[in-house]
């Protein structure tokens, strides 16, 4: 067994193969980059993201982006090279992945669903959103957001997702079709299913919250409050940069509204909360996929 890794995760990557691409998802403080560095240790390969807030330059600790040492270890790529401000999507991250599927193997590994599905599946070539309409959503309330939303497309993304229902309110507001209708006319995918090992974290419940917890207390004691420190000047709220799981709890105990207990307790709610968004995903869109467990 290699040292460190479970006998699980041990057999899993004996069985795999060295050539063909592998995909990681799974939810927050699963385990699963680890994973990944071990994969490309002992095979081989490029470690690509796809964490929607691991793109962001202003967040290591809080976001849990590897390590300077674990970068080290093998290659990385999407990680922390974009501005808190600057415009980005599953779109986005489709054109910057798309060169990466040739020469090294690609090791794709994060938590966000979509990715994986646009990857996979496709993506819409939906024209960009002008900046006045999104201007606007930003204003507008979750409620009134759904309120406005096309019956097909609401039946088909998470709702509680604000991220998501945003992104649905502005291609039907600025190009006057819904983004299912939209999603219906995707193009062929650039890493069908098929071809890639296909793995998705499956934890019990009562585990994944304890190492929330625990990720949590790791990050405070590893500076996460020194982060947050740093971004407060600049903070805004309406930047997704900025929505951090964590990032606005931190603001808030930084600007004196809760003390940094309120702060730890509130934010590991908000973890945990995502996470189970996190594995209605993966149980939803992923069914194919080869589950993983880490112990």
């Amino acid at each position: 067994m290699v040292a460190g890794l479970s006998a699980p995760l041990t057999r899993l990557i004996a069985g795999l193969s060295p050539s063909r691409p592998v995909l990681i998802a799974g939810p927050t403080a699963s385990g699963k980059s680890a994973l990944a560095l071990e994969i490309a240790a002992l095979q081989g390969g490029v470690i690509v993201n796809a964490d929607a807030s691991q793109v962001y330059d202003c967040w290591r600790v809080v976001t849990a982006r590897p390590s300077e040492d674990e970068m080290a270890r093998a290659p990385h790529r999407l990680y922390g090279h974009l501005a808190a401000d600057a415009p980005y999507s599953a779109g986005h991250w489709l054109r910057e992945v798309a060169p990466l599927l040739t020469g090294a193997r690609p090791i794709v590994v994060g938590g966000t669903g979509l990715y994986f599905t646009a990857l996979t599946r496709g993506l819409a070539d939906i024209p960009t959103i002008p900046p006045e309409v999104r201007v606007t959503a930003d204003a507008m309330p979750l409620d009134a957001l759904l309120a406005d939303l096309d019956p097909e497309t609401a039946a088909q993304i998470d709702t509680a997702n604000r991220a998501r229902v945003q992104r649905a309110w502005e291609v039907l507001r600025s190009t006057g079709r819904g983004l299912r209708s939209w999603q219906v006319e995707t193009a062929p995918p650039l890493l069908p299913e098929s071809v890639a090992h296909t793995l998705v974290f499956d934890v019990s419940k009562d585990w994944l919250l304890d190492r929330i917890a625990q990720r949590f207390d790791q990050m405070l004691a590893e500076g996460a409050l020194d982060e947050a420190r740093a971004v407060l000047p600049d903070y805004d709220p309406g930047l997704p940069a900025h929505r951090a799981i964590g990032a606005p709890e931190l603001i808030a105990h930084l600007r004196g509204e809760i003390t940094l207990e309120e702060a730890r307790d509130s934010a590991i709610i908000a973890t945990r909360q995502f996470a189970k968004r996190q594995r209605t995903w993966f149980r939803s869109k992923m069914s194919r996929w080869q589950p993983v467990s880490p112990v």
